[in-house]
């Protein structure tokens, strides 16, 4: 199913792309004083040795321009880290890039390796940083269905050989999942990456949720399968890993060619930013095996606290294995629109959640499912579900 890109109205000069539904429900929390668990926003606090350490780098003077492609420590902490987790070799000098977020490594790459004409593949549901990417670009966003199994959602590999087409340019894929939470096993990306050297497709993989897989299916980068290395871009950030969002640190990597084409695009985006906090972030990196164990037990913790909550109010919540979100089916509450659901839900229970249509650029089969945030304080959770259970309406 493809999403037709905007097109301007007459005597207007560009598309225009509108409000986010995070920005929206956003609004509607602050206004109604409702628990937000739409975005995915933490609540808890990042190490403090890395707090202190961007604090000594500010004060040290590190506050002007870093290298377009970053600073090489973090360059090579990040080179150091694929080798270390995936045993992926890079260059650091050239096959790293150094990003304003992964949102920015995303658009460049897109904006870099797509234009008019072209076709750019992802799974359906995604992501809304996706369509608005390819809608710069000028190229058309097309999807293939996630298959609903159960209480899960699981890759369908002919859904996605379906989906390819001639025009097909680039394979856009999220793993670990966002919003269904979904860790595609290697059996999953195995038919992928058969199908991607089959097809001769450049990959750009958003991974920025791979040190928060809380089950037994281990994430496992594409890039690493035979046949991937060569046609790979793997982005990823330091915000979800280190909960520090605000900071917009991410980085791209895999094979010179791609990446180069990638920071020719990039300079002209925000060229380079965030030097204190790359300082930082290049320690924190070498070390992040620890803290992350640390980050998953808090927030499997906080995944089963909002489940038991969400199950006592009568929202049947789905499986996650990874990430910050779980999807609830809202239809025993009365509703099978999960946009009203969301509007309504502030007023009933003084809570905001996210409708999982939003994510959505073709038909959606389940229009009454939810994504309620658990990368919140305990007590935050807490308090949201107390609201839920108290304002628990079954039909």
């Amino acid at each position: 199913m493809t999403a037709q890109p905007q097109q301007p109205a007459p005597g207007s000069e560009s598309s225009p792309i509108p409000t986010s539904i995070f920005t929206e429900m956003t609004e509607l929390a602050r206004r109604t004083g409702a628990v937000n668990l739409g975005q995915g926003v933490p609540e808890l606090d990042g190490p403090e040795q890395l707090l202190r350490d961007v604090a000594d780098a500010v004060l040290a003077g590190h506050n002007q321009y870093p290298p377009a492609y970053g600073l090489p420590e973090l360059r090579q902490a990040v080179a150091a880290h694929q080798r270390r987790r995936y045993g992926l070799a890079l260059d650091p000098d050239g096959e790293v890039l150094v990003t304003t977020g992964a949102t920015e490594a995303l658009a460049a790459a897109l904006l870099a390796l797509t234009g008019p004409g072209d076709e750019v593949l992802t799974l359906d549901p995604c992501y809304d940083a996706y369509p608005a990417g390819a809608r710069l670009s000028g190229a058309t966003l097309t999807t293939a269905p996630l298959a609903m199994d159960g209480d899960s959602f699981s890759l369908d590999p002919d859904a996605l050989r379906a989906a390819v087409t001639p025009r097909t340019r680039v394979l856009l894929l999220n793993t670990p999942h966002n919003p269904t939470g979904a860790v595609f096993t290697l059996a999953e990306l195995t038919a992928v990456a058969e199908l991607c050297v089959e097809r001769d497709l450049t990959v750009i993989t958003d991974e920025v949720y791979e040190h928060l897989v809380y089950d037994d299916t281990p994430h496992i980068p594409l890039a690493t399968l035979p046949g991937m290395r060569e046609r790979t871009l793997t982005v990823s950030s330091a915000g979800k890993t280190f909960n520090v969002t605000g900071w917009k640190v991410g980085w791209i990597s895999g094979p010179a060619h791609l990446v180069a084409a990638v920071t020719s695009v990039k300079q002209f985006l925000t060229y380079a930013s965030g030097t204190p906090y790359q300082a930082a972030l290049a320690r924190a990196l070498d070390g992040v095996e620890d803290w992350a164990a640390g980050l998953r037990a808090t927030l499997r913790g906080n995944r089963e606290l909002l489940s038991t909550g969400l199950t006592t109010a009568g929202l049947r919540p789905w499986r996650a294995e990874a990430g910050y979100f779980l999807q609830a089916d809202v239809r025993p509450w009365g509703f099978d629109d999960g946009h009203r659901f969301c509007r309504e839900l502030p007023g009933i229970a003084g809570v905001v959640a996210i409708p999982t249509s939003a994510f959505r650029q073709g038909p959606d089969p389940a229009p009454w499912l939810v994504r309620f945030s658990f990368c919140r304080r305990p007590e935050s959770l807490s308090r949201a579900a107390d609201r839920l259970t108290a304002a628990a309406r079954p039909r």
